[in-house]
């Protein structure tokens, strides 16, 4: 009952908020409109990026890029992109790293063949303030920062955007994200659903989340296994991991101070054998960590902190600190130096880890919204079993039937993952190869997940022969 009601005063004060000051939001979206970036190819599409207030009074104020689709936007559908952390840009990550229409490669820009746009248009959120070029200009709101204040400031950045850009009110929306928007993806829905009760805003038409943060202890502790099953543990390092002290304990343990000796002793033995040199966010991928996996950092906290940096330089820190870049893009940094990939004045509340979504994601599917969770099948910080088990677990809490049985799925003329879906409405899929940032590491593949998930059918039950 006490969540009931506090998203009951969340909707309030959220619509409060927004009709006390809309008319402080500027009504055209051509101060916004991106000439071109530095370094950027010849393209048809329009770009936009700015800033949109959702605290006037404290001047809180959230930063977006937005990348129209390619070909036809008017009848394209608008899919808002979150990244995890907490407190990681959409942007740096997303939208430059991974499924947006550019990558940075020394001075310049090159085309991601893969782009998200090429489906959709594609709008990239900097959140909560203290993210990326996101800010407050009252400080003391970066102290404990949590999912509710995340969620709130990102209904009232939609309503509000949609004010700027009127073009896009009802059009098909959908929201995507990885990681920790495991939280920011289905708090937001639940929210949008209930404003909607209240004044029609949205046209909400399914959420997408990316090896997600759904259930603490299941998500975890599926970790031991992914080692284990990979060759990267002994057989006696996984028993006490699954016995004497599993990874959600750690966890727990590590972020409320309160470490003991043989949860350190297990971890110790645990990172030893995985060894710092394996990216646990794709156990496939050589030596380089790439600010795109920064994002997950969160989520393996570690005792030692040497790092060995196997990447000097990283791309798209350099570009997006770049006053040229900055200005093109209508950013800038408040109280900051330098942009970073994931937040350095963010204090998150981080053990809103334990608060499970799974069952917010299920109020979603009984509400009718399609909800897609996919898996990089490389990834042991969130492993494919974990997510697995809990959409097939929610599936029979719901009494969802099988519609689509588990098998293969095809990109061109190779197996692209496996997928099952339950009543047309609740939906898992792997990709295959992928790691943690699928978009980053399997790009032509989690664009035919996309594409499907946009579409609502099947994903290729066929292999094509490439032209």
């Amino acid at each position: 009952m006490r969540c009931v009601a506090w998203r009951a005063m969340v909707v309030a004060a959220t619509l409060l908020r927004l009709c006390s000051s809309r008319e402080l939001e500027p009504k055209s979206f051509r101060p916004d409109m991106i000439m071109k970036l530095p370094g950027q190819p010849p393209v048809s599409f329009q770009q936009f990026s700015g800033y949109i207030t959702v605290d006037q009074l404290h001047r809180r104020a959230l930063f977006y890029y937005f990348a129209e689709a390619e070909v036809d936007p008017s009848t394209k559908p608008l899919v808002l992109w979150l990244n995890g952390g907490p407190g990681c840009s959409s942007v740096g990550v997303g939208a430059f790293s991974e499924n947006g229409p550019f990558r940075p490669k020394g001075a310049v820009l090159v085309r991601n063949e893969y782009s998200w746009n090429k489906e959709a248009n594609m709008l990239y959120l900097e959140t909560p303030a203290g993210v990326g070029f996101s800010y407050s200009s009252d400080s003391s709101y970066y102290e404990g920062v949590n999912d509710q204040m995340t969620a709130t400031d990102n209904l009232v950045f939609l309503q509000r955007w949609f004010t700027k850009f009127p073009q896009y009110e009802g059009r098909d929306l959908y929201i995507a994200g990885e990681s920790y928007a495991g939280h920011y993806v289905p708090q937001l829905a639940q929210l949008m659903v209930e404003s909607d009760d209240k004044q029609r805003v949205f046209n909400l038409k399914g959420i997408a989340l990316g090896n997600p943060v759904l259930e603490f202890s299941t998500d975890f502790n599926s970790r031991a296994e992914f080692f284990w099953s990979h060759g990267l543990i002994s057989d006696s390092t996984y028993r006490i991991f699954t016995s004497a002290c599993n990874y959600s304990r750690y966890v727990s343990e590590y972020y409320r101070g309160s470490l003991s000796s043989v949860c350190q002793r297990v971890m110790s033995q645990v990172t030893r054998e995985t060894s710092r040199f394996v990216d646990k966010y794709d156990v496939t991928l050589d030596v380089c960590i790439s600010s795109v996996l920064s994002q997950s950092m969160v989520l393996s906290p570690q005792q030692v902190t040497e790092r060995v940096d196997v990447c000097v330089e990283d791309e798209t820190v350099r570009y997006l600190n770049r006053r040229d870049v900055q200005s093109a893009l209508h950013a800038h940094l408040d109280g900051g130096t330098k942009w970073t990939v994931c937040s350095s004045v963010l204090e998150y509340e981080l053990l809103n880890l334990e608060v499970p979504t799974i069952s917010v994601v299920g109020s979603l599917v009984k509400s009718g919204i399609p909800v897609l969770v996919y898996s990089g099948d490389q990834d042991s910080v969130i492993p494919l079993t974990g997510s697995r088990t809990l959409v097939q677990r929610l599936a029979n809490e719901l009494g969802l039937k099988t519609t689509v049985p588990y098998r293969v799925w095809f990109e061109g003329e190779q197996v692209g993952g496996w997928t099952q879906v339950y009543s047309d409405v609740l939906s898992f899929a792997t990709v295959r190869g992928a790691s943690h940032e699928a978009p980053f590491s399997q790009p032509e593949r989690s664009l035919v997940l996309f594409r499907a998930f946009l579409q609502g059918r099947p994903l290729p039950e066929t292999f094509t022969y490439a032209p």
